[in-house]
C-alpha cells in the first residue's frame, strides 16, 4: 500500500493512541530514509519489554524514499521484569549443593568409619562382636578402681607437634586439652585363646628375649660379631603411652635376638598363624624384619643362634635397592637323602613400596593349612595366596624322569633344517672384490680451502720448561695447536673427495638356502626315570620349632617391632590385633593431615604437582561455568520501535529539498558546458577549411567570405 507523506504523518499520529496489550504501551514508528530497522528499547511512553503472552499483533511502520510500507510483526510484551534461569543451571546448583553436605557428612563420619573398619577386618561376625564388647564391659567394671591408679592405661592422643612433648600421665590428669583430637584406652592385649608365643613388650624389659653371643662366620672380623643393639620403646610418631615394642637401634650392624616358645609347635593336624607388627620409623634403605621360627633340633642354644641356625621356615618384609618382598621360605626336608633345601614362595600380587615407605605400623600374617595350602596377608589384607605343592620355587617334588646323563648326540644327525642349495652358481657379473664404497665422482673442493696450510702449526708462545732435559727427554717441540688460517676458511691441508656407497657393490655371494632333504630335527637325549624321584604330598608336616627369633642384617635403624604371636586359630589373631594394631591404625588415621594439607606437602615435594591441581580444579569449574550458565532464550530479546525527533524529520526533507536543486544546477550547467564544447569545435573546423583554400589560389578566397557570409 502506497501512501504520500502528509498521509503518512498523519497515519502515525492516529496510531500513536491505539493502545496495545498493556495500560501503558503502545507502538511507535520508524520513519527514515535509511533501511528499515528497530532501535533499542527505552521506558518513555513505551512500558515494559515486549515479552508475554498477551502479546497482540501489531503494525511496525517503514519508510523508504517517499514511500512508506506497512508491516505486521507479532511482538511479546510480559507484564513485569523476570530474571529465567536455565535449568541445567539449577541442576548444577543442586548438584554443587549435594556434594557439599556429601563431604561435610564424611568429615564428620570419618572416626566412625575408621572405627568400623577395623572391626571389619577383624573378620567377626556380630555374635562374636556382641560377645567380645561383653566381655570388654565386665572387664572394665572389674578394673575401673585399678585404672584411676594406673595412669600408663590412660592414653591422649596429641596433635604431631605437641603430643611428642607431652607424655601419656599429664594427659590423663590435665583431661582433654585444646591440642586433644580424640582419647584412646590401651590395655596390654590378652590372648584369647590357646597361643604357642605372645608378646607385647610392654613390660618394658626383654628378660624373656636372649641376645645372641655368637659371630657370623662368612662375614669380616670387624663387622661378624652379633653386637647390634636392640632396645624397648614407644613409637616415635602416633605412640599410644603405655604401648611399647622391640627396636632395631644400629645400622650397619648384625643383630640376633630369640625366645622360646611357650611349647613348641608340631607340624600335625593345626593350622599355623604367624603375626606380627613392623614399622619402619626411618624408612628403610636395604635391610629386612623378617622372623625364623627355629627348628626343635634337640640342640639349640639361643646364645649361638646365627645365620645357619636350622629354621623351620621364614617369613616377614625384606628389601635392597628396589626390590621389595614380602619372604614366606620353607625348609623341606628330602625323605631319601634327608637333605634339607628351602622353597620360595611365589611373589606378592601387589605393590609392596608403600608399606617400606609411609612410616606406619603395618601387621603381617601368615596362614599355613594342613592341607598345604597358604595365604600372606599385610594388614588383614591377603596379598598373596598358593599351595606349598605348586607355588614353591624349586618344586617341592622332583619329576619322575630326567634325561638320560650317558646319552650323547650321533656324529651323523642332522639338525638343519635349510642347506644352501648345492645346484646354485654365481652370476659371472657379480664381482665379489667390489668396494662398499667409492669417493664421489660429482664432489669438488669447496671454494676457499687452504691446500698448503696445514692444520696444525707449533705454538708460537710456547717455551720450553726450564728443568728439560733434553738427554732425558730427548729435544723439545712446542704443542701443536689448531692453525689460525684455518679459522675462516673451510679446511685445510690435503682435500680428499667424499665417499658414496657403490651402487655396483654386492657384497660376498652365498647360495640361496632349500630344505634339507636329510633333516632329523634338533636331537633330545632320551628320557629315563629319576633314580632320585620321590613323592611327599604333605610337605605341611615340617621339622617342628620351638622358638621364634631375629636374625638381621640392616643399613637403616629405628625398625619397630611389636605384638608377636604364634596360634592355630585366625580369629584369635584378629582379635589380639584388634586390641593391639588396630588402636595404631585409628591413631595414625586420627592423626593424619587432612586432604588438602596432604596435597600441599606432595606438591612442596614436587612443584609440578601445582599444575596438576589447577587444571584438576579449574577445568571442571570452566566446563560448569560453560555448559550450565543461564542462556538468554530468543524471547527475551525484544526489540521496540520508537518515534524518532521530528526535528529529524523535517532536517531530512530540507536536506531532500537542498539535494535536488543542487541537482537541478548541475543539469543546466552541463547543459551549457556542452553547447560551449559544441561551437567551439565549429570555429575550428571553420578555421581549417580556409587554410586549406589559401593554398589553393586567390579565387579560392571569395568563395571563403561568400561562406562566410552565409
Amino acid at each position: 500500500m502506497r501512501m504520500r507523506r502528509s498521509h503518512l504523518q498523519r497515519l502515525a499520529l492516529a496510531l500513536n493512541r491505539v493502545p496495545l496489550s498493556g495500560p501503558n504501551c503502545h507502538l511507535d514508528p520508524i520513519f527514515s530514509t535509511r533501511k528499515p530497522g528497530f532501535l533499542q528499547p527505552y521506558s518513555a511512553g513505551l512500558g515494559d519489554i515486549l515479552s508475554g503472552p498477551n502479546a497482540e499483533l501489531t503494525s511496525s511502520v517503514f519508510l523508504r524514499g517517499e514511500t512508506a510500507f506497512i508491516r505486521t510483526y507479532s511482538l511479546q510484551l510480559p507484564r513485569r521484569r523476570k530474571m529465567k534461569l536455565d535449568r541445567g543451571w539449577m541442576w548444577c546448583l543442586l548438584l554443587l549443593s549435594s556434594l557439599a553436605g556429601a563431604a561435610a557428612a564424611a568429615q564428620e563420619k570419618q572416626l566412625e568409619l575408621d572405627v568400623s573398619d577395623v572391626d571389619e577386618d577383624m573378620g567377626l561376625d556380630d555374635e562374636e562382636l556382641n560377645v567380645l564388647l561383653a566381655g570388654e564391659e565386665e572387664e572394665e567394671e572389674e578394673e575401673m578402681e585399678m585404672e584411676m591408679e594406673e595412669e600408663d592405661d590412660e592414653a591422649t592422643v596429641m596433635d604431631e607437634d605437641h603430643g611428642d612433648k607431652t607424655d601419656g600421665t599429664a594427659s590423663a590428669k590435665a583431661g582433654v586439652d585444646a591440642n586433644v583430637s580424640f582419647q584412646v584406652t590401651y590395655k596390654t592385649p590378652v590372648p584369647t585363646g590357646d597361643v604357642y608365643f605372645a608378646e607385647t613388650f610392654d613390660d618394658g624389659s626383654l628378660d624373656r628375649w636372649q641376645q645372641s653371643k655368637t659371630v657370623k662366620g662368612d662375614a669380616d672380623d670387624d663387622i661378624a660379631k652379633y653386637d647390634g643393639k636392640w632396645a624397648v620403646e614407644q613409637l616415635k610418631e602416633n605412640k599410644i603411652p603405655g604401648d611399647k615394642g622391640l627396636v632395631l637401634k644400629s645400622r650397619a650392624k648384625h643383630h640376633a635376638i630369640s625366645s622360646l616358645l611357650n611349647k613348641p609347635f608340631v607340624f600335625q593336624d593345626d593350622t599355623l598363624v604367624v603375626q606380627y607388627e613392623v614399622n619402619f620409623q626411618d624408612g628403610i634403605d636395604c635391610g629386612g624384619a623378617y622372623i625364623k621360627l627355629l627348628s626343635d633340633t634337640g640342640d639349640l642354644n639361643l646364645e649361638q643362634f646365627h645365620d645357619r641356625t636350622a629354621y623351620s621356615l621364614m617369613f616377614g618384609p625384606d628389601k635392597c635397592g628396589e626390590d621389595y618382598k614380602l619372604h614366606f621360605i620353607f625348609r623341606h626336608l628330602n625323605p631319601l637323602n634327608k637333605d634339607t633345601e628351602e622353597k620360595h614362595a611365589k611373589r606378592a600380587d601387589v605393590d609392596l613400596k608403600k608399606f617400606y615407605t609411609d612410616k606406619k605400623t603395618h601387621l603381617y600374617t601368615l596362614v599355613l593349612n594342613p592341607d598345604n595350602s597358604y595365604e600372606m596377608f599385610i594388614d588383614q589384607s591377603s596379598v598373596s595366596r598358593g599351595s606349598l605343592l605348586h607355588d614353591v620355587i624349586p618344586p617341592v617334588n622332583p619329576p619322575k624322569e630326567i634325561d638320560d646323563p650317558s646319552d650323547s648326540k650321533p656324529e651323523d644327525w642332522d639338525e638343519r633344517a635349510k642347506i644352501p642349495d648345492p645346484e646354485a652358481v654365481k652370476p659371472e657379473d657379480w664381482d665379489e672384490e667390489a668396494p662398499a664404497k667409492i669417493e664421489d665422482p660429482d664432489a669438488l673442493m669447496p671454494e676457499g680451502w687452504l691446500e698448503d696450510e696445514p692444520e696444525f702449526v707449533p705454538d708460537p708462545i710456547a717455551e720450553k720448561p726450564e728443568d728439560w732435559d733434553e738427554e732425558m727427554d730427548g729435544e723439545w717441540e712446542a704443542p701443536q695447536i689448531p692453525n689460525p688460517a684455518c679459522e675462516t676458511a673451510p679446511g685445510c691441508g690435503e682435500w680428499n673427495r667424499p665417499t658414496i656407497n657403490n651402487p655396483l657393490y654386492k657384497g660376498k655371494w652365498k647360495a640361496p638356502l632349500v630344505d634339507n632333504p636329510n633333516y632329523q630335527g634338533v636331537w633330545k637325549p632320551r628320557r629315563v626315570d629319576n633314580p632320585d624321584y620321590f613323592e611327599d604330598l604333605h610337605p605341611f608336616r615340617m621339622t617342628p620349632f620351638k622358638a621364634v627369633g631375629l636374625e638381621l642384617w640392616s643399613m637403616t635403624s629405628e625398625i619397630y617391632f611389636d605384638n608377636f604371636i604364634i596360634t592355630s586359630h585366625k580369629e584369635v589373631a584378629d582379635r589380639w590385633a584388634s586390641d593391639s594394631w588396630g588402636l595404631k591404625k585409628l591413631v595414625a588415621s586420627a592423626n593424619e593431615p587432612g586432604i588438602f594439607a596432604q596435597l600441599t606437602i606432595a606438591a612442596e615435594e614436587r612443584p609440578w604437582l601445582w599444575v596438576i591441581y589447577i587444571l584438576t580444579v579449574g577445568l571442571p569449574i570452566g566446563l560448569a561455568v560453560l555448559f550450565c550458565w543461564p542462556k538468554k532464550s530468543d524471547d527475551e530479546y525484544v526489540y521496540k520501535k520508537v518515534d524518532p525527533p521530528r526535528a529529524d524529520i523535517e532536517e531530512e526533507e530540507e536536506e531532500d529539498e537542498e539535494e535536488e536543486v543542487a541537482d537541478e544546477g548541475k543539469a543546466a550547467e552541463g547543459t551549457e558546458a556542452a553547447a560551449a564544447a559544441a561551437a567551439t569545435e565549429e570555429a575550428e573546423d571553420e578555421e581549417e577549411e580556409e587554410e586549406e583554400e589559401r593554398r589553393r589560389g586567390g579565387g579560392g578566397g571569395g568563395g571563403r567570405r561568400n561562406r562566410s557570409r552565409r
